[in-house]
This record gives structure tokens, C-alpha cells and sequence, in this order.
């Protein structure tokens, strides 16, 4: 009788020890999950999420480098000709195309993005992730496999549906998961992969491009990413926090689930939901409620002027450092640069927000003031003729515009509440890219065709970054209030955080026996 109470007593304290968590399972007549994904902890998520955003971004490096991107056929007055390199001169493109280049992405991020994000609710957002992955690795395939300018963009497009599925789930996951000190350092770790991944693309494209040629560096890429898309078809099921449809049954329950094996009911009842004609109604109806909150709206205005910047700066920078100070290795010195100065400052801003302690308010205070500081060291900057002077001014200024990276995905994820977080992600990055980078590629490049002189287009880019620290100034007027522990009713909810994080980070379980009644 003794062994029984200790056996009953080891089978509890395998389970969620709360006496509702306990209440429920009595009551429950589905079988409790065999295994728990304890591989899967909060850190290893974190580390697989990274590698997927650097690869994303590395892809963006590598068609804006020299090697890859290359250029058109030119030739001197004194007769001495520079053959034709890379996408450009091989499909002999004017800036203006080649600036298109790197925005096709947008059609199918912009159509993709809310797709997938109110998908979120109710289909497990791993398998969204595979899917979108996938997709992202046979374009990239495609791209090295191109004919023609028009070819080449069609697979561009295709690009942004993969860059939808993950980066408009990936960054709730993490905010789930992160200790609640560090919330911003997480995102902050995470967010330092877009320049650094920026940066070892134009290393990666440099040196692949110019030994193999621009075609191997589109192949390299899709070979890595592949065992990621697979990932996300092979992981066992995680749910986001408050994304799980309940029917008014307690969370605890729905959080019990989240790891369980879908029975055949469950899994046809999801796909029902997939074609729900009141997904519509649902989607218009959280859009009207995220419009409506002045704090998302002024950040993502924020970020919009900043992306214009940066997102110019990532195309055209090796190519402009080029012809204004001859810089024989641009690839590589705006690369290196890049590197150090985006882990750094990434980090730094995570770091910093962190210690001010993570509010709304002090986000747009660091937002506004670090933006500004780095606008006026990185035009300076250009205005200096000395190369060694403009690297040591722009690197400063660089430092203290990444740090924005970690506080402004902080204010997107926190102004709203937890089951608009997956739609404020993905709106954000469909308003950065179709107002900010998009447009700022191509358009610098129909003003370096009309003004023929790179220092004159940086400085005029650069200055857009002083409007962006303004609108971020207002954001600290606002008053914001953080919405993280506010339920799908607008109720704060006392459940801790940590209810995801304790299965991630539980040991693998054994065969569960029921509980044997008092």
C-alpha cells in the first residue's frame, strides 16, 4: 500500500502540480501526452530562430554584394573598359531594375504576411514556418537558376512568402520564452542577425561570387536553409501564447493540450478552420483594433523612416563606398564593419532598454535618442573626404542606429495584446518593407542616375534619419500601456509566462499512469 502512495505520488509530481491543472486532467478523458519536446528549450529555440534570420538576411547581403550583384559594362574616356560582373551585367540592368531586384520580395511578403499570422491562431505555427521555408528554398534555388531580369524577380517574390511565415511568428515565440528580465535582450539577440547576416552576405557573396561565379551563392544558400524547412514539419507541436481556441474552457486545459497528439477529429476540425468563412469578419476586426492603438501606429511610423535608411544602405553601400572612396575591397571592409557593429549595437540596445527596465516609454526614449546621435556621426560622415575618417564616424553612427532593433520589435510586441501580437509582427514588417526598403532601392537609384554622385545620394538618404527620431519622440508622449498579460478579453491574466517555458524545458517523460483517487 506504501508503494502505491509513493508511485501515485511520483506520477503527480510528473504533472502540472497545481490542484486546477490536477482538477482538470481528473475530469479530462483524452490521454495524456506520451513524450514532452524537452530537446526543444527556450535557448536552443532561440538558437534555431537566429540561424534561420541570419540566413534570410544573408540572402539579402549576398544579392547586394559586388560579387553577386556586380555591374554594368563601362568604359573611360581614355578607351580602358570594365567587363560586365554578376546579375547586373549579365542581364545588363539599369540601376533602377537592379534596385528591383532587391524589393521583389515584398509581393509575397506583403500578400503572405496577415496569411500567415491568422493562420497562427489556430494551425500549429511550426508547420506555417515549414511551409513558408520551403517555399523560401526553392525560389532561392530559382534564382541561381535564372534566364532572364523578369525570372529572377518572379523568384525574388517568392522569397518574401518564406520571410512571412517565420518573422511574424518568430518573435512572439521568443518573447513567450524569454526570462521576464530579459525579454528585450532575447529580441535584441535576435534582431542582431538581420545586420550581421547582412554582413557576412556581402563577405559570402564577395567570395563566392568572384570564385564561382553570382549563380553557386544562390545554391549555397538554399542547401542551408533546407534542414530548417524540414524542422518545421518533423518538430512536435508548441502553441503561442493565447492563440489556442478554447471554447471558454480554462487555459490551463488548452495549455495542457498544446503538446498532445491531435486525434483525428482535432486535426479535421483544424482544417475546417482553415477555409472558416468568419476568419474574414475576425481578420478585419483585429486590424481595426490595432489602427486604432496610437502607439503601434507611431512606431511603426518610426520604423518606416528608419527602414527607408537602412534598407538603402544595405543594397547600395558596398557600391557607393566603392566610387566615393575607391574602396577596392568594399565587400569585404563594409561586411566587416557591418558585422561588429550590428552585434554590438544590437545588443547594447537590448541590454540598455533592459536595465532602464522594459516599458513602453523608455523603448521610444532610447528609440528617439539613439536614432538621432547616429543620423548626425553617420552624415558627418559622408561629408568627410578621408576614408579612414568616414569608417570611423559611420561605424559610431551604425553602432547607435542597431540599437533600435531590440526596442521597437519590444514596443510591436507589447502594445497590443497577446493574440494580436502574431498580426502587429506581421503588419509591421509588410508597412517597413512596402513603405521603407522597397521603395528606398529603387528610388536611390533613380537619384544616383539623375544627380551621378554617390556622396550627394548618401547624404541625402541619411538625412531621412532625423525625421524617423522625431516620430519616435512622440511615441514617449503616448504614454503606452504594456499589454503582455491582458487575455484575448482584454483581461490581465495571473497565469505566469513560464507555463510554455516549463514544457520546454522539461526532461523527457515517462509513460503516465492515471491518478489513483483519494
Amino acid at each position: 500500500m506504501a508503494e502505491e502512495q509513493q508511485q501515485g505520488v511520483k506520477a503527480s509530481a510528473s504533472v502540472d502540480p497545481t490542484p486546477l491543472a490536477v482538477a482538470e486532467m481528473g475530469k479530462s478523458s483524452d490521454p495524456l501526452p506520451t513524450s514532452i519536446p524537452s530537446w526543444f528549450t527556450p535557448k536552443r529555440l532561440l538558437f534555431i530562430f537566429c540561424v534561420i534570420n541570419m540566413l534570410n538576411y544573408i540572402d539579402r547581403g549576398a544579392i547586394a554584394s559586388n560579387g553577386v550583384n556586380g555591374s554594368r559594362r563601362t568604359c573611360s574616356k581614355s578607351g580602358k573598359c570594365i567587363p560586365a560582373s554578376g546579375i547586373q551585367g549579365e542581364f545588363n540592368l539599369n540601376n533602377f531594375k537592379d534596385g528591383i531586384l532587391s524589393s521583389a520580395f515584398m509581393v509575397g511578403l506583403l500578400i503572405s504576411s496577415p496569411v500567415f499570422a491568422s493562420l497562427a491562431k489556430s494551425v500549429n505555427p511550426f508547420r506555417l514556418i515549414g511551409i513558408g521555408l520551403s517555399v523560401w528554398t526553392t525560389a532561392v534555388v530559382g534564382c541561381g537558376f535564372s534566364f532572364n531580369f523578369w525570372f529572377i524577380s518572379v523568384c525574388r517574390m517568392l522569397v518574401g512568402v518564406g520571410e512571412a511565415s517565420f518573422i511574424s511568428l518568430a518573435a512572439p515565440f521568443i518573447d513567450d520564452n524569454a526570462p521576464v528580465s530579459q525579454k528585450s535582450s532575447w529580441l535584441g539577440i535576435f534582431y542582431m542577425c538581420i545586420p550581421t547576416g547582412f554582413a557576412v552576405g556581402y563577405v559570402y557573396g564577395g567570395v563566392v561570387g568572384k570564385h564561382l561565379g553570382w549563380r553557386y551563392a544562390f545554391w549555397g544558400e538554399a542547401i542551408l536553409m533546407l534542414p530548417f524547412a524540414i524542422l518545421g514539419f518533423v518538430m512536435k507541436p508548441l502553441q503561442l501564447k493565447d492563440t489556442k481556441v478554447s471554447s471558454g474552457k480554462d487555459s490551463t486545459l488548452s495549455t495542457k493540450e498544446e503538446f498532445s497528439d491531435k486525434s483525428s477529429k482535432k486535426n479535421s476540425e483544424l482544417k475546417g478552420q482553415l477555409f472558416d468563412p468568419n476568419q474574414f469578419p475576425r481578420f478585419a476586426k483585429d486590424m481595426k483594433v490595432l489602427l486604432c492603438e496610437k502607439v503601434f501606429v507611431v512606431n511603426v511610423l518610426g520604423y518606416i523612416a528608419y527602414n527607408f535608411v537602412i534598407g538603402a544602405y544595405s543594397y547600395w553601400g558596398p557600391k557607393a563606398g566603392y566610387f566615393i572612396y575607391n574602396m577596392r575591397n568594399a565587400d569585404m571592409i563594409f561586411g566587416g564593419m557591418t558585422i561588429f557593429c550590428g552585434i554590438l549595437g544590437t545588443l547594447a540596445g537590448g541590454f540598455v532598454l533592459d536595465f532602464m527596465s522594459t516599458s513602453i516609454s523608455n523603448a521610444f526614449k532610447l528609440l528617439s535618442v539613439a536614432t538621432f546621435i547616429g543620423a548626425v556621426f553617420c552624415f558627418t560622415a559622408f561629408c568627410l573626404k578621408s576614408m579612414y575618417a568616414f569608417l570611423a564616424l559611420f561605424a559610431v553612427g551604425e553602432l547607435l542606429v542597431f540599437a533600435t532593433q531590440g526596442p521597437v520589435n519590444f514596443v510591436c510586441l507589447h502594445c497590443v495584446k497577446p493574440s494580436l501580437r502574431p498580426l502587429s509582427m506581421a503588419i509591421s514588417t509588410v508597412c517597413i518593407h512596402i513603405f521603407g526598403d522597397v521603395p528606398s532601392s529603387p528610388l536611390v537609384g533613380v537619384l544616383q542616375d539623375k544627380v551621378n554622385n554617390w556622396r550627394m545620394t548618401a547624404l541625402i538618404l541619411t538625412a531621412i534619419l532625423f525625421p524617423a527620431a522625431g516620430i519616435w519622440f512622440i511615441g514617449i508622449l503616448l504614454h503606452g500601456v504594456d499589454r503582455f498579460e491582458e487575455d484575448s478579453e482584454g483581461r490581465v491574466t495571473k497565469t505566469e509566462r513560464s507555463n510554455t517555458t516549463s514544457f520546454l524545458e522539461g526532461k523527457a517523460a515517462e509513460q503516465r499512469e492515471p491518478l489513483a483517487e483519494p
